[in-house]
């Protein structure tokens, strides 16, 4: 009886092992997120913040993004959001910066502003993505954003905690955007420069050793069925004398 006793519980304590689990994923995958499909370092691409509503009664109504000014980008456009008027904010920058094209840039956006029209915004149990397109990124490996998200009843979410290794994750995590390394030959809008092409590569595809083992085998193959072929020969041959004979 003993031992039955435990067996019978079991499958409650997985039950309640996986509430718990999903629930915790669930509050994790509640933060403001950053990502990016084509970010990289001294190039340009596309940054999506995903914004979830965390409250059960109130509607997000707004967001400020702050864009790092220590590491300007000197170019930035924000896709329209249905439902949304976002605003751009620009700061002087000093010292200016030098364009890829040699023009002298003398301010930067620093902070992109979405505010929901009136009755509208992100209600309790949905998100919303919020895009933006500019560059070039700085070469680092990370880049930070402070995020700020205003509900319909006043209270504001301050997403601006760093986030340290080594240390638990900190209850309003900044939102971190990993850059992938600046590809080799790529100018900084990521389109291929231009260079010499060897001979060999204008004339003949690389050989990767794929076609010289088809060759191996298609040979080898029909070796096989020569030898197959020549087998049957000798056998008829053998009957047609045991026959005659």
């Amino acid at each position: 009886m003993s031992l039955l006793r435990p067996l019978r519980r079991l499958p409650v304590v997985l039950v309640t092992a996986g509430a718990l689990l999903f629930a915790g994923t669930g509050i994790a995958s509640a933060h403001v997120t950053v990502s990016s499909a084509n970010a990289a370092a001294g190039g340009y691409g596309k940054v999506t913040f995903s914004v979830p509503n965390e409250s059960d009664a109130a509607s997000t109504v707004g967001l400020r993004i702050q864009l790092p000014t220590e590491t300007p980008l000197t170019s930035v456009r924000a896709q329209p959001v249905p439902g949304w008027t976002v605003t751009l904010t620009t700061v002087a920058l000093d010292p200016p910066v030098t364009s890829d094209d040699g023009d002298t840039i003398d301010s930067a956006v620093s902070v992109v502003d979405y505010q929901a029209d009136p009755g509208t915004g992100i209600a309790p149990g949905q998100f919303q993505e919020f895009a933006l397109s500019g560059g070039p990124f700085p070469d680092v490996d990370q880049l930070t954003f402070n995020v700020v998200q205003t509900y319909s009843d006043g209270s504001e979410a301050a997403w601006i905690e760093p986030t340290v290794d080594g240390q638990p994750e900190p209850e309003r995590p900044a939102p971190v955007l990993s850059l992938t390394a600046a590809a080799a030959g790529t100018d900084a809008h990521g389109a291929a420069t231009g260079g010499a092409v060897t001979e060999a590569s204008a004339t003949q595809p690389a050989d990767d050793g794929g076609s010289t083992t088809a060759t191996v085998a298609l040979v080898l193959a029909v070796l096989g069925l020569l030898a197959g072929l020549a087998g049957l020969g000798l056998g008829l041959a053998a009957r047609r004398r045991t026959v005659s004979s």
